[in-house]
């Protein structure tokens, strides 16, 4: 590929293994990320460019494509990947987070693809990943924020796909379960808090629960899918949610 492409939350987990995966197929990568040391060192390693962004501000997204356009002279892949989980009931959950979550979890994304649509549409050829989750399909208890973002990006998503496809831009959204990233480990703690468990038990009895492969998903795995939706074989395909939850949702 010789493609310019905006990894949001690269530095780390889901994002990290995007960018090296889009990287060792000839993209030039633009690594967006809060965390400048780990986002730093995550360019380097890839030949590419970081941009410390605070994504929640409406002139950082604008600012981070204009930033990429003017060093690759294009872009051409855009992975809405930045986000991050908090666990609580719905009566004890705090307002600030709520706003933080939806600003940049579907506010952002809505942004990104606002404005590098342009550029996408000009040249005929785009690709969009929004990274959503198996809550952008159901819902689970102490999770209000991280649902409701997840389901307006596939919202987004939906609508994106209708309105690109003439102009050779494809719109799809991943919905991995648990993955073996920071943000899940983060939230073991969380998770044993709200319901009453010990941080021992999480993984099984949470996280694995509705799981018929009874594995945590590997970063990996998720990078090889957003490999193919970013290749001209995957042109066709456009507007899908692609579950990967190890059977979690066939119930």
């Amino acid at each position: 590929m010789n493609k310019c492409a905006i990894v949001t939350g690269g530095a780390s987990g889901i994002g990290k293994s995007v960018a090296q995966a889009l990287s060792r197929e000839g993209c030039d990568i633009v690594i967006a990320d809060l965390n400048e040391e780990k986002g730093i060192q995550t360019a380097e390693e890839l030949k590419g460019t970081f941009f410390q962004a605070d994504l929640t501000e409406q002139e950082s997204c604008r600012t981070l494509v204009d930033a990429a356009v003017t060093t690759y002279s294009r872009i051409d892949i855009l992975i809405n990947n930045a986000g991050f989980q908090h666990v609580s009931p719905l009566e004890e959950f705090a307002e600030e987070k709520w706003f933080q979550m939806i600003s940049l979890m579907l506010t952002a994304p809505f942004l990104l693809t606002k404005y590098v649509w342009p550029h996408m549409k000009a040249q005929k050829w785009g690709r969009i990943v929004n990274i959503a989750s198996i809550h952008g399909l159901i819902a689970s208890p102490n999770k209000a924020g991280y649902t409701s973002a997840k389901h307006g990006l596939i919202g987004l998503t939906r609508t994106a796909a209708l309105e690109g496809g003439a102009y050779g831009i494809t719109v799809n959204a991943l919905c991995p379960a648990y993955v073996r990233t920071p943000l899940v480990e983060n939230q073991i703690g969380d998770q044993a808090r709200a319901h009453g468990i010990d941080e021992s038990e999480v993984v099984e009895k949470i996280m694995l629960k509705s799981a018929a492969v009874k594995r945590i998903i590997e970063p990996d795995e998720i990078a090889s899918l957003v490999l193919y939706l970013c290749s001209d074989q995957a042109a066709s395909i456009s507007g899908a949610c692609w579950t990967i939850d190890g059977g979690w949702t066939a119930q």
